[in-house]
């Protein structure tokens, strides 16, 4: 979780609650790969660069949302995931949450 305020500016408005979802399927062939990279032990790292590209876009989509909303600044974001398809769980979502402001230096 981030701040809930940025140093040398003040928050003149709240805006409210935003968020950027990201999910992502790691398909059969990822799977398998993720599965022969834990047999060793260590980083899998077909997941790791998939899971960076839905925290980059996760972020992006949320800055979207508080620019459209007419927000200049997110505090208090806050990353989450969850994998969902039942047992199998082949799609991991992630979400960055904040609240959108508008700030201005002090």
């Amino acid at each position: 979780m981030t701040i809930p305020s940025i140093p040398g500016y003040r928050i003149t408005k709240v805006i409210g609650l935003v968020n950027g979802l990201s999910p992502r399927t790691r398909g059969i062939g990822g799977v398998i790969r993720g599965a022969l990279q834990s047999i060793g032990g260590g980083e899998i790292t077909a997941f790791t660069s998939e899971i960076e590209k839905a925290r980059v876009d996760a972020i992006s989509r949320a800055i979207r949302q508080a620019r459209k909303r007419g927000a200049n600044a997110i505090v208090g974001l806050d990353m989450e995931t969850s994998d969902m398809g039942g047992e199998a769980s082949y799609i991991t979502l992630l979400s960055a949450t904040g609240t959108a402001v508008i700030i201005e230096p002090e």
